[in-house]
């Protein structure tokens, strides 16, 4: 059986990898080059996997007869084994990683929302140019260009 150290420690280095592509995600966003962000959101993707299972696995040994959610499952672990005192400093690393890994995914959000608002703008702006130099009317009919400028008729 695992120990609680072995599940803390690999949930450990899987948020800090899980940290590393946020960050290289960040930068993939921030310089407009997102050529980069299929292949880190499959590594994301397989890393949350990995991540769920471990902490499945974590709840199973701490309190695998509660209902409680994840915290308070460790918190009531914590004080029912006071003598494995290496425990609550790996719980606390884990927990600064996953505080982290949650501040630039709301970062990352963030800069999404913005690329999307500009693409949406430019969308439009494309959009409302084709329909001005449209050269099919809005029956569908090829229209000819007149010709005519707004002065001659004046």
């Amino acid at each position: 059986m695992t120990s609680l150290a072995d599940l803390l420690n690999r949930e450990t280095g899987l948020v800090s990898q899980f940290v590393t592509l946020l960050e290289h995600e960040q930068e993939a966003l921030q310089s407009g080059t997102p050529g980069s962000l299929e292949a880190i959101s499959e590594e994301k993707n397989v890393l949350v996997g990995q991540l769920n299972q471990l902490e499945t696995e974590r709840g199973t040994l701490v309190a695998p007869s509660a209902n409680a959610d994840d915290r308070s499952g460790m918190k009531a672990w914590l004080a029912q084994h006071p003598q494995d005192k290496h425990i609550p400093p790996l719980w606390e690393k884990l927990n600064t990683l996953a505080r982290q890994a949650k501040a630039l995914h709301e970062i990352n959000g963030q800069l999404i929302e913005i690329h999307l608002s500009r693409t949406s703008a430019a969308l439009a702006i494309l959009e409302q140019h084709k329909q001005q130099h449209s050269l099919y009317g809005s029956d569908g009919q090829a229209s000819a260009p007149t010709g005519s400028r707004i002065v001659d008729s004046a």
